[in-house]
This record gives structure tokens, C-alpha cells and sequence, in this order.
């Protein structure tokens, strides 16, 4: 465990007192996460990430940049255990990103060290310690747990092996030679000689290692391959981001005893570079910044003539009356329940900029289009609505009212009846089932059948 006297001390100025003995260290940090302190007594400045600027201490010392992320990511909600806090404090993520900016490493929300494709799209990165830690969290590892990563960056199977402990197993795999041989080395140097990095396809079966307890896929996938499935305990658990209906979802899948289908415990919204093998989504150009995103098995028929002249009409807005929150989850019911299915619309920066789209545009929102007339979801300021915010509808086109008036029944419909974290219930079903009675949103794959329903 690479958890040194420096590091204690650090977790000790983080906390307000002098120091902090490794075993008072997971009794401090469970009292931390239930009741955090109201003042910073950290000296901080600004440094630049991303065109912002966030807080963090000026030293350049790692030991105390890795308390103070820890310190943010249980502030943010996104540790909540004492075991991935403790494993977040003890592994030197700056040693498994060498050549990067000490404060860059320590950034939780920066993903680092890209591998780059010849088309410019990336194969590989370190993911940010965010989005790490928030899969740790839904994977829920125990000692003695025998665990195998798919992607290798070197990080997470060091957090892995901190979760695990000395009686239990982390295996990393990765197609590529180069990821695995950079990851073995960073291990190595960090004293994570135990973790068992092998290049393979880890979609393959992999002999002599299963069965694993928990499946951690660290890229994101548009299948279940049914080696997982294989390889998994009858009551194992798969963390993987999947791939579908245009969006990425972090999904945690639990097997039950008995049977192969697997069934989400819980599901977060996330960002990942593709595995190699996915089908690319397509994206329909409308006009030089506007464009529709679909996913590979959506193959629609737009009216794009008309579509683009709305563009430029002026638009229509309706107000649903409720709350603008838990948007992911808005977005994963409009998907897969509006009729038809809803492609996602892109606008550059710049028509952003100009007011022509709100800022989810920038980065994807749900469309319903009908005809040469389309909606997608806005929010604006409203004090009367408990969160700040109220959930509206912009609509373009001859048809703009009727579009609008469907789409704000779909958000009513949510808001009323599924406003919660994990609503939707996901199941994915091996193509060697019986899937004639599943309910719900489906997409068919390769392997299975995945579906999306509201209870």
C-alpha cells in the first residue's frame, strides 16, 4: 500500500489537525464523509483547467494535491465509502501519468494522457479520478474479491488492488501492447507488482483467471461480450459503459444465480473513449453547424430540405411547469419512449454564442422531429420552482405548437411519475434466452437484447 507518513500528515492538515496514524486513517475519513468541516483550512490558489479556473493548493506536493481530490471528490458526493476514499489516498495517480502538470494529475475532473488515432478520435486515456471514482462506487469491491479490469491506464487496477487487498486478484487487460506495457511499468514502480496486466482481447475468454467477482470495463462498449458473462460469479456483478440509443450510460449489472441475464443495480451518465469494434454513430450534417446524431441501428428518414429552412424560423416556446433537475435521467426517458425515437441534435459554439441554441445543444440534446418541424428540451429561471429552474420546450417548424405539445407531454410524464435517481429498469438478455416477452424499449445487438422500461 503506497500510503506514506507524508501522506498521513497531509490527510491531517486536510482535517485541521497536526497529524493522523494509519489506523485512525479509515475511522477519520468515514467521520469525514458523514460530517465534512464547513471551513477550508487549506491555502489555495487558481489554476487554469479546461478555459476555467479551479482551487487547489499551490504546493507541489503530491501527497498533499491527492488530499486535497479526495478531499473535492467526497465534498462533490462522488466518494461514498471509506474503502475508495482510502484507495484514492493511497495511490500516486501522477506516477501512472508521467510527464503531466503535478496539479493536472490531481484535477478530478481531467481525463489524461490520450492515445490518438490516425483519424484524430482517442483509443486510450486516464480517465478523470470523477469518473473512476464514481465507478468504484457502483461496483462496490470487497476484499478478497477477484476482479478483472478491461482497459488498462494503470491507475485504476492500483485502486483496484488498494480495494481488494492482499487476498484478493486484479487482472488488467488490453488489446494494446503499448497501453499494457506502459501500465505493467507504472505498476510496477508503484509497488502494484501483484496486479496481473495481459494483452488479450478481452472480449475472448480468458483461461486460468476467472471466475471474477466483479467485471470493471473501463471503455465504452455497444455489447455485452458473453465471455463476461461466462467469466462472472453467479452473483458477480459487470460495471461497463454502454453504448446505445445515441448516449452512454454507466451501467452495474448483477447476474442472478441460475441465469445469464444480468439486470442494472445502477446507472450514471458518463464519457468514454469507444472499444475498438463498435460501430460509429452517424451524424446527419443540416447545415455547416447543425447537425443530428443517430445511433447505428437507427436508421431513420428526415426531411432534411425542411428541417434546415425551420432552423431559421423563428421558434416557439412552452413552459411544463416543472422542475429542471436530474437531466440525464430526462434524457435517458425521452429516448426510449418517445415515438419516433429521438435522434440528438448538435449546434456548433458558435450558433450557441448567438442564442440560436441553448448550451445542451453544444454538447447533444434529444430531438423529436416531425416532418419539417422538430422540439428539444430548454430550462430558464423560475423562483417559484423548487430547484431554481423549470423544464421547457423550443420548437421550430410549420408544425412547431403540435411537436412542442408532444415532447412537453413526454417531460410531464416523466417529471410525474419518474423523477428519481436509477427509475428506469434496465435488463440485458444473452441471445441464447428466450426474449420473446421482455418489455419495454429494446435494442437488439450482436450478442442480446437490451431493454429500457419505467416502472
Amino acid at each position: 500500500m503506497y500510503l506514506s507518513t507524508q501522506m498521513y500528515e497531509a490527510i491531517g492538515d486536510l482535517f485541521g489537525v497536526n497529524s493522523i496514524s494509519p489506523i485512525d486513517f479509515y475511522q477519520r475519513f468515514l467521520s469525514w464523509i458523514r460530517s465534512p468541516p464547513t471551513d477550508d483550512s487549506a491555502v489555495h490558489a487558481e489554476v487554469p483547467t479546461n478555459g476555467a479556473t479551479v482551487s487547489t493548493p499551490p504546493s507541489n506536493d503530491p501527497d498533499k494535491l491527492r488530499a486535497a481530490m479526495v478531499r473535492t471528490l467526497i465534498e462533490e458526493g462522488t466518494i461514498l465509502s471509506g474503502d475508495v476514499a482510502a484507495a484514492f489516498a493511497a495511490v500516486p495517480r501522477h506516477l501512472f501519468v508521467p510527464g503531466e502538470a503535478l496539479w493536472r494529475a490531481y484535477d478530478p475532473q481531467l481525463a489524461l494522457l490520450p492515445k490518438t488515432a490516425a483519424n484524430g478520435t482517442d483509443t486510450s486515456v486516464v480517465s478523470a479520478a470523477e469518473v473512476q471514482a464514481a465507478m468504484l462506487e457502483q461496483a462496490q469491491v470487497e476484499r478478497g474479491m477477484n476482479v478483472l479490469e478491461v482497459g488498462s491506464g494503470g491507475y485504476n487496477a492500483a485502486l483496484l488492488a488498494e480495494l481488494v487487498g492482499p487476498s484478493g486478484q486484479v487482472t488488467s487487460v488490453d488489446i494494446d501492447s503499448g497501453i499494457t506495457a506502459r501500465a505493467g511499468a507504472c505498476l510496477h514502480k508503484t509497488g502494484y507488482d501483484q496486479v496481473r496486466v495481459i494483452t488479450a482481447d478481452a472480449t475472448k475468454l480468458l483461461p486460468g483467471q476467472s471466475p471474477f467477482d466483479r467485471i470493471i470495463v473501463t471503455t465504452a462498449a455497444c455489447d455485452i461480450a458473453p465471455a463476461w458473462i461466462d467469466e462472472l460469479t453467479p452473483f458477480g456483478r459487470i460495471v461497463v459503459p454502454l453504448r446505445f440509443a445515441g448516449i452512454t450510460r454507466v451501467i452495474a449489472f448483477d447476474r442472478n444465480r441460475g441465469s445469464r441475464a444480468l439486470f442494472a443495480h445502477s446507472y450514471r451518465l458518463g464519457s468514454f473513449v469507444t472499444m475498438q469494434g463498435c460501430a460509429e454513430e452517424r451524424l446527419i450534417p443540416l447545415t455547416r453547424d447543425v447537425a443530428l446524431r443517430v445511433d447505428s441501428q437507427h436508421t431513420p428518414e428526415f426531411h432534411l430540405p425542411a428541417l434546415r429552412h425551420a432552423i431559421h424560423e423563428p421558434p416557439i416556446e412552452q413552459w411544463a411547469g416543472t422542475a429542471h433537475d436530474l437531466p440525464d435521467e430526462l434524457q435517458l426517458f425521452l429516448l426510449t419512449n418517445a415515438q419516433p425515437q429521438m435522434p440528438i441534435l448538435q449546434a456548433s459554439q458558435e450558433l450557441v454564442d448567438q442564442g440560436v441554441f441553448p448550451t445542451s445543444a453544444r454538447y447533444g440534446v434529444p430531438v423529436l422531429i416531425d416532418g419539417g418541424s422538430f422540439a428539444y428540451r430548454t430550462s430558464r429561471p423560475n423562483p417559484d420552482i423548487i430547484t431554481g429552474y423549470e423544464t421547457g420546450v423550443v420548437a421550430h417548424g410549420p408544425a412547431a405548437a403540435k411537436v412542442a405539445d408532444t415532447l412537453l407531454a413526454l417531460i410531464r410524464e416523466w417529471a410525474n411519475n419518474h423523477f428519481k435517481r436509477d427509475a428506469a429498469r434496465i435488463e440485458y438478455h444473452p441471445k441464447t434466452m428466450d426474449t420473446s416477452d421482455l418489455l419495454g424499449w429494446r435494442v437488439i445487438t450482436q450478442n442480446g437484447v437490451l431493454t429500457v422500461s419505467w416502472p
